[in-house]
């Protein structure tokens, strides 16, 4: 991979992301200005808080360019809040929130509660061979999925927790916190495919 792979430093837990890329042989580079976004071949949007994000985003000069590069095909890959920052419809937003969208989805923010009601599951994931151990920490949920979406893992009881949709990855859960890498491994092989 001639480019870096980008991971958004603005917000959340962009240091474990970077950690996990790094394990995988790859270059990261940490994303805090327009010029580090323009050296990567992809962009990881890590968990935190969507709203965190997106105004971060904002004062920091970002917002649109990242929206405007996905909406062009630029890969890109959101655990957790990174999801709801790459989903088309926010259900349950605060007044002016806003994502870069490019995911035709729609995500419900915090659907399992409050961080005291976190939890781990094992997973099939699609594309992934074996199961995948995720941790869910005030995670959202796919609600709605387009035409166009794939829908990669799913709970045991059926809610969507894992799409992808040309080369956007988005998930409900936090693969950088369970030692899981082969989640990543697959984001780098659409950057592959898109370069």
């Amino acid at each position: 991979m001639a480019a870096p792979v980008g991971v958004l430093a603005l917000q959340g837990d962009f240091r474990e992301h970077v950690q996990v890329l790094e394990s995988l042989g790859v270059e990261t580079l940490k994303v805090r200005t327009l010029e580090e976004l323009d050296r990567c071949s992809g962009l990881v949007i890590p968990g935190g808080e969507s709203t965190v994000i997106q105004k971060l985003a904002q004062n920091y000069g970002l917002f649109d360019p990242i929206q405007e590069r996905i909406a062009n095909g630029f890969p890109a890959f959101g655990t957790c809040a990174g999801l709801i920052m790459l989903a088309k419809e926010i259900l349950d937003g605060i007044e002016g929130q806003r994502s870069f969208g490019g995911l035709d989805v729609s995500v419900r923010r915090n659907a399992f509660g409050n961080q005291l009601d976190s939890f781990e599951a094992d997973l099939d994931f699609e594309g992934v061979s074996g199961s995948v151990h995720a941790a869910f920490i005030r995670a959202p949920i796919v609600e709605r999925v387009g035409p166009e979406v794939q829908v990669l893992s799913k709970l045991s009881d059926g809610r969507i927790v894992g799409v992808r949709q040309g080369n956007l990855l988005g998930i409900s859960f936090h693969p950088e916190v369970t030692g899981e890498t082969r989640i990543h491994q697959l984001f780098l092989d659409i950057i592959r495919d898109a370069s």
